[in-house]
């Protein structure tokens, strides 16, 4: 196999950041030795989750084992994960908000059509669902675990409580057709072809701050593992909370 240098669009401050983590968790765990040290573990780690490079690619980069890979990644990722914030925690934050944007996306997987389950009747494709909370600018505040994508998205934000929290917080929210009947705080446009002139404008306008929601699904798709996901389902929920901390590390 042929190894070649490369990059990966990050900062430093990110590489910094997982490398504390890992140093941390090494630490912890009273690790002696290792075939990598920590920050190049995490260089492995952001070149997994940023280009969507292969074990076996990684593998002969890095100059180790994939099953060691594996283990790094997986080791990263569960780090990562733990450090991102719950609903309630991000509220914290999403209170001193004037107002959010409400979106959901999906993340394509590798099944076969006999999963059902994970099979997006929107999109024509087999995926898991993941709803996003950003703030006026289209920056990523929280994401959610991930469900089957069979799942329609207002009734993954129902099971996420985001509609109730967003009523206890008293927060408007800007979000699409799909979450007709959401109530509360809840902003939707009006649905029909053959609208009023004022409602025409009013979709004109809803749709000119919730296109800023986009911003974060484009942040989401940057990491490129996240465009074709081929793990385990059980693992995406963790695979994104990562990317959500690296994020916020990163800003």
């Amino acid at each position: 196999m042929l190894v070649y240098p490369s990059s990966i669009d990050l900062s430093s401050r990110t590489l910094r950041s997982l490398t504390r983590q890992l140093a941390a968790r090494r630490q912890e765990i009273g690790t002696r030795w290792r075939r990598l040290p920590a920050a190049r573990q995490a260089l492995l780690a952001l070149a997994h989750l940023r280009c969507g490079d292969t074990y076996a690619q990684l593998a002969a980069g890095f100059g180790i084992g994939i099953a060691t890979v594996y283990r790094y990644i997986r080791e990263a990722v569960k780090a990562l994960a733990a450090l991102a914030p719950s609903l309630a925690e991000a509220m914290k934050t999403i209170r001193t908000k004037a107002f959010v944007i409400l979106d959901g996306t999906l993340l394509p997987i590798d099944r076969i059509a006999a999963d059902t389950p994970y099979y997006s009747g929107k999109h024509k494709r087999h995926g898991m669902n993941v709803q996003v909370l950003t703030d006026p600018f289209g920056r990523l505040l929280w994401a959610s675990p991930a469900l089957p994508g069979s799942t329609h998205d207002l009734t993954a934000a129902r099971q996420h409580g985001i509609i109730e929290a967003l009523a206890d917080a008293g927060l408007k929210c800007w979000a699409d057709k799909a979450y007709q009947g959401a109530g509360g705080p809840v902003r939707v446009p009006f649905r029909g072809r053959r609208l009023k002139r004022w409602k025409r404008r009013h979709n004109t306008t809803h749709a000119k701050i919730r296109c800023l929601g986009e911003r974060a699904m484009a942040t989401i798709k940057g990491w490129r593992l996240l465009r074709k996901l081929r793990c385990s389902t059980n693992r995406i929920t963790n695979v994104v909370k990562a990317v959500l901390v690296l994020y916020h590390a990163s800003a």
